[in-house]
């Protein structure tokens, strides 16, 4: 059998079993050692990561005020002039709906400030969307607690293994196993794409959560979701994930509108929901593809050291293009995920700066280290999604 580039591509690097793991733990833990303690001039950066989100969503809703008002008082506009605004304004909400949970959420929760000095308690991961704070803080249709347990713990230090939640290959077996006709698959994952925060994501943090409790409490496991509303789990998805994210963005936002008439409520309505659209395609293109495709690994056993783990981060994520605060800001800094997977509680200021370091130490240890433009990663990942390609696997573990 003739070796696919891939295959070619992939030995050029060291192989697994072949690294020098207690090495690259000392030469990764040496990098922790030189890090300084996160500063008020993080915080800030923080703080302006946040506005630039804020100012997304602003200048959305005032889009739509602005061609509400334009209608009430003019009557209705032409399509050629409504739709492209509305469009526009459906991008802004949707951005700045992404930028409040990676550039803000996803940092703070997992304590990347709390050892600021004197850093206001509202962005520390005691009390981030806590309680009555999810409606201010990230409103979602995730529950903050719930997503916390499943990404911070069950993904990070589970990476690319069976206890993984977030294994596309493993979690798309259904498809996969199926004998849906090729070009059918695409369609399901890219009509998946713009539901899938409140289809998968939600419903599955649930799960996992619920499991934990189930495996205190030694009860068997839930294996699928629960939509139904007459199941305890079903009925719990719907008052505390869904319903308070559906009543507040499509329902209370649009009947802000309503002094300017029933026709602007559903204005508002139509582009809230196709920012919502958008934020999910927005959300499944900058996180789906940093540890799903054929060049990503994955491992069958838990892993044995602090250097072994350091090693699986590397050769089971992959990094987008990178640069400047825009760059990083629209991608969510999650195309930096090489370095956040290392240093998972790391301010998001520190990416640009520790990257040239980690990047010498995948070329020392003569590990691949693996960075390419997000939209080239996305369709590496649906083609893994549906079955076209797999991950590899590690031999000899």
């Amino acid at each position: 059998m003739s070796k696919t580039p891939e295959h070619n591509k992939q030995s050029q690097y060291a192989r697994y079993e072949d690294i020098d793991k207690e090495q690259l733990e000392r030469d990764i833990n040496a990098i922790k050692e030189t890090m300084e303690l996160p500063s008020e001039e993080d915080f800030q950066h923080l703080l302006k990561m946040e506005r630039w989100g804020r100012a997304f969503t602003f200048f959305g809703y005032a889009i739509i005020l602005l061609l509400t008002l334009t209608e009430y008082f003019y009557g209705a506009l032409s399509g050629w002039i409504f739709w492209p605004a509305a469009v526009v304004a459906a991008l802004c909400i949707s951005t700045g709906n992404v930028a409040r949970w990676s550039n803000v959420t996803h940092p703070v929760l997992h304590g990347a400030y709390d050892k600021v000095p004197n850093i206001p308690e509202r962005y520390t991961k005691k009390h981030f969307a806590k309680g009555a704070r999810r409606y201010i803080d990230w409103l979602d249709w995730i529950k903050p607690q719930a997503w916390e347990y499943e990404h911070n713990i069950m993904h990070h230090y589970h990476l690319g293994e069976d206890e993984d939640p977030d294994q596309v290959e493993r979690n798309l077996q259904w498809l996969i196993q199926s004998k849906t006709p090729m070009w059918l698959r695409y369609v399901i994952i890219y009509a998946f794409a713009g539901t899938w925060k409140f289809t998968y994501y939600a419903p599955n943090t649930l799960r996992i959560l619920e499991n934990k409790k189930r495996r205190d409490q030694a009860k068997l496991e839930i294996r699928d979701f629960e939509f139904n509303p007459r199941t305890k789990n079903g009925l719990e998805l719907w008052m505390e994930y869904l319903l308070p994210y559906i009543v507040i963005k499509f329902v209370l936002f649009p009947a802000l509108f309503l002094p300017l008439g029933l026709h602007a409520v559903w204005t508002a309505f139509i582009i809230i929901l196709m920012a919502e659209f958008f934020a999910n395609l927005h959300s499944f293109l900058v996180i789906v593809p940093n540890h799903s495709a054929e060049d990503i690994y994955m491992f069958s056993e838990p892993h044995k050291s602090t250097g072994e783990f350091y090693l699986r981060q590397i050769m089971g994520s992959v990094n987008y293009n990178t640069g400047s605060d825009w760059k990083d800001f629209l991608h969510g800094f999650l195309n930096y995920q090489v370095e956040h997977h290392l240093f998972p509680n790391m301010p998001l200021s520190y990416y640009q700066k520790m990257q040239p370091i980690v990047k010498e130490i995948c070329k020392k240890h003569n590990l691949e280290y693996r960075q390419e433009s997000v939209f080239k990663r996305i369709f590496m990942s649906i083609d893994l999604m549906v079955g076209k390609t797999k991950l590899l696997r590690v031999s000899g573990i």
